[in-house]
């Protein structure tokens, strides 16, 4: 019988039932990348750190499943890999001395101080010079946002951020494993007492980090410009638990009046029974936002930028300045203009907030919402958050990692599309109105210039018609979906007084500015003479 040539290139693997030890025969000396290393240069950290052999590093071959035996297979199942993977992160973790917790923590106060825990990958020093010579091993704890030397792209950085050099979990995988798991173990009580007084890295519970959704956060921190940032279960529960973790009982918040409906109706509905009143503002109006400060003890300044579903933009810098001299803070929401269109924290605001759902998962398929900014406000969320729950399921963790990968090409080519087609719109007579920060004619078009690198992929326009014209429009368009939502591949289209404010009688929408005949298209990436031969057909059919 022929011997598989794996075989022969691969020892035989030793899987034992306790569920930390599942590791290969080390191999001699001179065997392939290991070649001159001992045994100990394979095994990092095996002295002196709690579970002994738990924080090697797996190296699995191509054919690992087909070399195990049968029983080998049931006791090192996917989710005992998992749980062995994680737990040989935390132990080298904890080994060099890091725990997440730390940096939040003032070591002063460290004795009596709430244990905060922490699902970023920290600082530490590099690999030692014993360990392994493969450079396709990944190794844990390498500094996670290091890529200024080699990445000078957000493409590049939305690539590899979180996973070439500073991904948590140790596999030789290019994409990033699902560790799906509601709970992590520990061996014996004093690895949890460790974990408790901070002196070991880990999580305890799946609603309080996980580690796939750990390389999502990294991402978008790296993105963003962010020392933290924390993922949750979609855009409306990170805007909410924002507000209610950073806005105190009898608070003062100030808005734009162009803003999601749903963020409205938190703000006006369900803070005001917690005491918190809001101020609402045009979002070009500084006046109105000196007086609001002048007059209220404002805790923060929220609102989209651009918003929805005008594309109105607030000069982030300057808002900033006028809400940090009166003690307030600056939340932007970045979903239509995704971090590689804008960079809010670098013009001076505190935190960004997204809807993960839109451009930044980019496939339609998935429910998520970041938040990030400086770790001390961010802790501050994410202690509210631990208590509330709304945690993103790993799953979808893993699908914002994929999404993110082609962020820059497809904002590349929504940008295009939509800035194409807003200029093709706005001279069509059919057509009366149109809204987009990249067109001249928009009242923040220059301010737009300044803040922006790109103008997103959403374009809004008013229909030459009523209600019922310029439905007959949206039916007869063939590409795009009529469905909520946008930022994902395909086009999407919706008459927002039906798809968003119907519940409203007419005089009710409109004073939002919500007119029948309004229209919000979310350019995907189909081809743009497609896209144009589409809408253009649409017109002539009303």
């Amino acid at each position: 019988m022929a011997v598989s040539s794996f075989a022969r290139a691969f020892p035989s693997f030793e899987c034992r039932s306790d569920p930390d030890i599942c590791r290969p025969e080390i191999p001699p000396a001179g065997f392939g990348g290991y070649s001159g290393k001992s045994k100990s240069a394979i095994l990092r950290g095996t002295s002196g750190v709690h579970g002994g052999l738990s924080s090697l590093i797996l190296k699995f071959p191509p054919n690992f499943v087909r070399q195990l035996s049968i029983k080998a297979r049931r006791n090192c199942s996917n989710i005992g890999v998992a749980q062995v993977v994680a737990a040989s992160w935390s132990n080298n973790q904890a080994a060099s001395g890091l725990t997440p917790a730390a940096k939040a923590v003032d070591p002063a106060a460290a004795a009596v101080a709430p244990v905060q825990i922490e699902t970023g990958v920290e600082e530490v020093v590099a690999a030692p010079e014993d360990a392994f010579d493969d450079e396709n091993v990944q190794f844990e704890g390498l500094p996670p946002f290091k890529y200024a030397s080699f990445l000078n792209s957000d493409g590049s950085v939305a690539i590899h951020a979180g996973e070439r050099l500073g991904r948590g979990i140790v596999t030789d995988a290019i994409t990033t494993p699902v560790v799906n798991t509601s709970a992590y173990f520990f061996k014996k009580t004093a690895d949890l007492i460790d974990f408790k007084e901070k002196r070991r890295a880990s999580f305890e519970y799946g609603r309080y980090g996980n580690y796939t959704t750990v390389v999502a956060e990294d991402k978008i921190s790296a993105l963003e410009g962010a020392e933290s940032t924390i993922l949750m279960a979609s855009g409306m529960c990170a805007s909410t638990v924002l507000m209610l973790a950073l806005i105190p009982a009898g608070g003062h918040l100030i808005t734009t009046t162009d803003c999601y409906r749903k963020t409205r109706i938190f703000i006006e509905t369900f803070l005001p029974k917690m005491g918190i009143t809001a101020t609402v503002i045009d979002p070009a109006d500084i006046g109105g936002l000196e007086s609001a400060l002048e007059k209220n003890n404002v805790t923060l300044f929220f609102t989209e930028s651009p918003t929805n579903p005008f594309l109105r933009c607030v000069d982030i810098e300057r808002v900033s300045k006028l809400c940090h001299d009166k003690g307030a803070l600056v939340c932007i929401d970045g979903t239509f203009a995704t971090p590689l269109n804008q960079k809010a924290l670098a013009l001076g605001a505190d935190i960004v907030v997204h809807s993960a759902t839109k451009f930044i998962g980019g496939h339609n398929d998935v429910l998520a919402g970041s938040i990030s900014g400086p770790e001390k406000l961010i802790s501050v969320v994410r202690n509210l958050h631990h208590v509330l729950g709304g945690a993103l399921n790993p799953n979808a963790a893993y699908l914002l990692i994929r999404g993110m990968k082609t962020l820059h090409l497809r904002v590349h080519q929504q940008n295009s599309t939509a800035q194409g087609m807003a200029e093709i719109l706005e001279a069509h007579p059919k057509i009366r109105r149109v809204y987009y920060p990249g067109l001249a004619s928009h009242p923040e078009h220059d301010l737009a210039k300044k803040q922006m690198k790109g103008f997103g992929g959403v374009v809004s326009f008013e229909v030459d018609g009523d209600l019922h014209t310029t439905a007959k429009f949206i039916d007869a368009l063939k590409i795009p979906y009529i469905a909520p939502s946008f930022g994902g591949c395909e086009s999407i289209v919706d008459q927002p007084a039906i798809m968003s404010y119907w519940d409203l009688p007419q005089s009710e929408r409109a004073k939002y500015g919500i007119l029948d005949n309004l229209v919000r298209f979310s350019f995907g990436v189909e081809d743009f003479e497609d896209v144009k031969a589409d809408i253009l057909q649409a017109l002539e059919m009303i």
